[in-house]
């Protein structure tokens, strides 16, 4: 797929997906990053260009190692090789450009117009190289009233409507789980966009941008919310942990005072789980839907109330075995203890040469043929300058102390 790989190192990319892609990742923080950690998984060579001296925040964004990077940064940013460059400085975008002419994929969640200022656009980079493919995530897109607005995770939640939905009906909107799921769902968004694009370009020849506004990820997993109020008005609220169309379907305490999950998404689940709790007569009274949630407190306070007689392994060993979908809700002290994450390696545990022992969450999805392969963690600030400026655009030990002095690496 690359431009050019003469000087291309192959180590461990033999068999990888993606092992002939080259992306230049100058984004910060996470959503665009996570496109390219996404990227290096599957075996492309991700070189991440960061500010010198100071690098990319989010090496201190969470909790601080004793190397001085955070976790995150460690998790978030394996697999790619560091860089510095300055990009404000004429002689820092003439050495971007001789990379991009070398590379696939450009990964930037700049504002807009930022890297028109630098001269560092797509119209720019194209011209140096016509296959190109630039992923461009901002707040609001590229285009509309508030492309110039800045914005972060928390508010394209608030934007995208999200926010609203989360918390309990009488209470504050909360944040719906993570505040970084917005740069998550971005950068995946963003992984299927810079994927599509590259598949367009073997027909084409070639390359082209995919503009994503941050909120625009969230907005696109809400259901139905958009056509239910188009169609009839419908503004949906806070609804705690239920679901808006079906009833149960929602969190329950046990008799020890753990917590599970349950999910009866049809009149059948609905079924099965009145035989579970020995009250068959149950699905005879509210045998749809439309009927539970007409009548959601009242088959809520019975579902609740039997689960609510019982220890969490009661409850877990008797929904198992009559079919019905249900979890306890773990913190992550369950997740370490458990044996499905176990079986299917869903924690990563390496050894880093900077921290020492380390877990991770394992990449995916899981592939048969070109699975997913781990080489190092998060690596310092302008680690690979020597190998990347000197191996991939030629440039002599003497030029590399040189631009070092000038603070453009």
């Amino acid at each position: 797929m690359q431009a050019s790989s003469d000087n291309r190192s192959t180590r461990g990319q033999d068999a990888a997906a993606l092992g002939d892609l080259r992306v230049l990742d100058i984004a910060t923080f996470v959503a665009a990053p996570f496109c390219g950690t996404i990227l290096a998984d599957f075996g492309a060579e991700v070189i991440k260009v960061e500010q010198p001296k100071v690098g990319d925040s989010l090496r201190k964004f969470g909790t601080i190692t004793e190397c001085g990077d955070s976790l995150v940064w460690l998790s978030e940013s394996r697999n790619k090789k560091t860089v510095t460059l300055d990009l404000r400085k004429e002689k820092g975008v003439e050495l971007f450009k001789k990379l991009v002419a070398e590379s696939d994929v450009v990964l930037e969640n700049f504002r807009p117009g930022t890297l028109e200022k630098w001269g560092i656009g797509y119209e720019d980079l194209k011209k140096i190289n016509p296959r190109l493919v630039m992923l461009r995530i901002s707040a609001y897109g590229q285009t509309g009233p508030k492309k110039e607005e800045p914005g972060f995770a928390r508010i394209a939640h608030a934007f995208a409507g999200l926010a609203e939905l989360a918390g309990e009906a009488d209470g504050p909107p909360v944040v719906p789980g993570s505040t970084s799921l917005a740069d998550y769902v971005s950068g995946m968004w963003g992984a299927i966009g810079v994927l599509t694009a590259l598949r367009a370009r073997e027909t084409t020849g070639r390359g082209q941008f995919i503009d994503l506004g941050l909120y625009e990820s969230v907005f696109r997993l809400l259901d139905e919310l958009a056509p239910a109020y188009a169609k009839y008005g419908t503004v949906r609220g806070r609804m705690g942990a239920d679901t808006v169309n079906v009833v149960p379907h929602s969190h329950y305490q046990t008799a020890d005072d753990k917590w599970v999950a349950l999910a009866c998404t049809s009149d059948k689940m609905f079924q099965r789980l009145t035989e579970v709790m020995g009250q068959p007569e149950l699905y005879s009274r509210y045998p749809t839907s439309a009927q539970r949630v007409e009548r959601r407190a009242t088959v809520n306070a019975l579902v609740a109330g039997w689960i609510g007689q019982q220890p969490l392994n009661e409850v877990l060993k008797n929904m198992a075995a009559g079919g019905v979908p249900c979890s306890h809700i773990y913190t992550i002290r369950e997740i370490f203890e458990d044996p499905q994450y176990k079986a299917r390696k869903n924690l990563l545990h390496i050894n880093d040469e900077r921290v020492g022992e380390l877990v991770l969450p394992a990449a995916v999805p899981k592939l048969s043929e070109t699975p997913a392969v781990f080489n190092h963690a998060g690596r310092s600030l302008g680690e690979n300058n020597a190998e990347v400026y000197g191996g991939l655009l030629g440039l002599s030990a003497e030029e590399l102390k040189e631009y070092s002095e000038e603070g453009i690496l």
